[in-house]
């Protein structure tokens, strides 16, 4: 076979990952640090790891990465247990190994010309959001004016603050933010209907429309939204986007059996130039343009998240 015809050859890495640490967090949720260098090296905001949760579990479970640190050669993964695989893996201790396949998939791209990236996380897609915060923060050359909405039905993988960052558009009292992206410089704000302090009551892409109405038509033509979360709340994201005529891009969550494009298990009904398709979402995905994905037809009736 031509080389070009398999594009993620060398882009993929096996490795043996010893985990670092394991952090715990309400509702189940789990932050792990594994060293993986290749793939710590390799990795791209939207881009997602094949994890080998436990040795009598044969099928791996793709995880989104939330941070990669090329220089000390770890990624950070959030996760949340539910299932024989993830909650074998929350069991998992530090110097334990895992087998590790990744990075998987085309990452999101921002672009230059839209530099007000809003970024929109829902429940356990957040992590790829905080990737790109944390890669649009460290890139001093384009000037990125990153905002992030996150939205979840639990506590928060975190300790919200007050946001030292002010953020025009955003309602009254909407102050609560993860602390982390605080110290990027990122402003962050919350949504949440589990009436959380200083966070937004509703859903998360009710929060971004709020803020998206109060910008005038020059500064709408500067934004470009970002987006992974459940189903439901991509669907209502790309709703948003088409209504304020922005461009979105979102990354789906499907469940997958190989992950590298061979099973074609998780495939997705696409509009391409040359009619409707049918993508794989490991590795034609995850990330798609919101309005190949979503129609007015396709679309759920929920909201968001």
């Amino acid at each position: 076979m031509p080389s070009h015809a398999r594009p993620h050859r060398g882009t993929i890495f096996v490795e043996d990952a010893e985990i670092l640490e394991q952090q715990r967090f309400a509702a189940g949720q789990r932050v792990i640090r594994l060293h993986a260098p290749k793939c710590a090296a390799a990795a791209r905001p939207g881009s997602f790891v094949h994890l080998t949760c436990s040795p009598d579990i044969p099928m791996r479970r793709p995880l989104s990465i939330m941070r990669a640190s090329p220089r000390e050669g770890w990624i950070d993964i959030l996760y949340k247990t539910g299932g024989r695989g993830l909650t074998a893996l929350a069991e998992r201790h530090p110097g334990e190994t895992l087998s590790s396949l990744g990075p998987i998939g085309n990452g999101f791209m921002p672009q230059q010309a839209r530099p007000r990236t809003l970024l929109i996380g829902g429940g356990v897609g957040i992590p790829p959001m905080v990737f790109l915060a944390e890669v649009l923060a460290a890139d001093r050359t384009t000037g990125w004016r990153p905002l992030a909405l996150f939205g979840s039905e639990v506590p928060f993988p975190f300790v919200a603050r007050p946001s030292t960052l002010l953020v025009p558009g955003i309602p009254d009292g909407v102050i609560a933010c993860m602390p982390l992206l605080d110290g990027w410089g990122v402003p962050s704000r919350l949504a949440s209907l589990a009436g959380l302090a200083g966070c937004f009551d509703g859903f998360v892409t009710q929060l971004a429309d709020a803020w998206l109405a109060s910008l005038d038509s020059t500064a709408l033509a500067q934004v470009g939204i970002f987006a992974c979360g459940p189903t439901p709340m991509l669907a209502a994201t790309a709703e948003v986007a088409r209504r304020h005529g922005v461009p979105c891009q979102v990354s789906l969550e499907e469940y997958m059996a190989c992950a590298v494009g061979g099973c074609a298990g998780c495939t997705v009904l696409v509009r391409t130039p040359e009619g409707p398709a049918m993508k794989r979402v490991c590795v034609d995905g995850p990330v798609f343009d919101a309005a190949t994905v979503f129609t007015r037809e396709s679309e759920p009736a929920a909201a968001g998240a």
